[in-house]
């Protein structure tokens, strides 16, 4: 198992996140077609959500570091 490098849940190796629908950062499958309006919009959420997340974790570059005061 590996995790998705877009929504960060649990993947199996080398076959598209069933959350997301993406593979090497490419949308493989459009999950969201498939769903209910109302399920469509909180799977939306969620990946927007794990995006952000994944934005803000992002390790600081070595001028971020020398520029960062603790």
């Amino acid at each position: 198992m590996t995790v998705c490098a877009k929504c960060g849940k649990p993947v199996r190796r080398h076959t598209a996140c069933p959350n997301c629908g993406f593979y090497k950062g490419v949308e493989v499958i459009n999950v969201l077609a498939k769903l209910e309006k109302k399920e469509r919009k909180q799977r939306q959420k969620e990946i927007k959500e794990a995006e952000k997340e994944k934005k803000e974790e992002k390790p600081l570059t070595m001028e971020e570091l020398s520029r960062k005061k603790f």
